[in-house]
């Protein structure tokens, strides 16, 4: 199996390497123009992912070791050429593919395929020479010493040439492993992708439990609280224990009410997705239980992702609450500011400082909020005070 592998591996060199340097060649060609040279490119792009495809069904035909998918070609992507051709040449796993088509799997190929091959002809001329002697006239025999030396050799080949084979075969799967696996930064982004996607589905999930309990339960709620009332409001003649029942329903009704508005604010806030973070902030900052000074500077048309928008809504919502509870502050402030690539929050009180994530889960709460859109959150809290929390949360280009 491992000589196959080998051999298997040099044929498909050739033909990957053949259609390389051809692509390459016509890229060198016509590169007199940006539009034009870009063909090929795409080509030895597209060309690349195939041959890629082949050297892992290979490999994992003939070891069983499966190499992780990467492309360098974008798919099914809403983006530009241009901008697809511009960000695959700025991955590393594009240039390790092409490398590897054009220079390493083939020079890799050629020797161990050469290697592989000398050592089975070797061990099959050598064993077999004192049978050539006796069928083929034209062969001279040399000394007997000389004649059992060679088909010593020729044994001793047939033993190791399997084992010259398993580990070019070993190098081959090794080097293809690397060349054309995921690079740390593949896995990185591969990672930040799928946590993305994971945040992005449980905002989404958040949003329609919040939907369901507003357009659901509590249009209940407020319907019983309303009838609850019109019976107190026009039943006159109720015993007064039957009142003080029907009394005590409805204030439980509207601290339900209450409740249940509370509690879908707190999965997704509707004033967020209805007119944006800028209205949402300032109506934390008025029913703040302190004066809080707010100031919102949002780039023109910017896009700031919907879990972006959640996570700074919930951080700052927190932080002022935890800032009236605890802090003993009389005043607060609150700036967030848009960049091309990051919104930054600032959120600062004049209490007695002395605020330490160890000391309670609040703070650690809102750190692990913004670590789940891979942004940063740090506090700055000395003892008398003021307190300084900033966060920095990525908003993409």
């Amino acid at each position: 199996m491992a000589t196959l592998q080998v051999m298997t591996g040099a044929a498909v060199a050739i033909i990957t390497v053949s259609v390389m340097i051809a692509l390459a060649a016509v890229a060198a060609v016509v590169g007199l123009t940006v539009v034009l040279a870009a063909v090929p490119f795409v080509a030895m792009l597209a060309c690349s992912d195939v041959f890629a495809a082949w050297q892992r069904s290979r490999i994992a035909a003939f070891t069983g070791v499966m190499i992780p998918i990467t492309t360098v070609l974008p798919r099914n992507s809403d983006a530009t050429l241009l901008s697809d051709l511009l960000r695959a040449a700025r991955q590393l796993s594009t240039w390790r593919h092409i490398a590897y088509h054009l220079f390493v799997g083939p020079v890799l190929a050629a020797i161990g395929a050469t290697v592989v091959a000398c050592a089975w002809s070797g061990a099959l001329l050598f064993t077999a020479r004192p049978l050539l002697v006796l069928l083929l006239p034209g062969i001279t025999g040399a000394s007997a010493p000389k004649d059992a030396a060679v088909t010593g050799a020729g044994l001793l080949l047939i033993f190791v040439a399997p084992w010259v084979a398993r580990g070019v075969a070993l190098l081959d799967t090794a080097t293809a492993t690397v060349m054309l696996g995921p690079t740390r930064a593949d896995e990185v982004r591969r990672l930040a992708e799928s946590r993305a996607a994971a945040v992005s589905a449980a905002d989404a999930e958040r949003r329609r439990i919040e939907r369901d309990l507003h357009d659901g339960t509590q249009q209940r709620l407020v319907s019983m609280a309303m009838r609850l009332g019109l019976a107190l409001a026009t039943m006159d003649d109720l015993p007064d224990d039957a009142r003080k029942v029907i009394q005590r329903a409805h204030d439980d009704a509207k601290d339900a009410l209450k409740e249940l508005r509370d509690l879908v604010q707190g999965l997704h806030p509707a004033i967020l997705a209805d007119r944006g973070l800028d209205a949402a902030l300032s109506g934390i900052a008025a029913r703040a239980p302190l004066p809080v000074t707010l100031s919102v500077d949002l780039v023109p048309g910017g896009r700031v992702p919907v879990a972006t928008e959640a996570v700074a809504f919930f951080i700052v919502s927190e932080t002022l609450t935890n800032t009236a509870k605890h802090a003993r502050a009389t005043r607060a402030s609150v700036s967030v500011t848009q960049r091309r690539h990051g919104l930054t929050i600032k959120i600062e009180d004049d209490g007695g400082g002395g605020a330490d994530p160890a000391r309670g889960s609040g703070l650690r709460g809102l750190a692990q909020r913004a670590a789940s859109v891979d942004g940063t959150l740090h506090i700055h809290s000395p003892e008398g005070g003021p307190t300084v929390i900033t966060a920095e949360l990525p908003c993409g280009s």
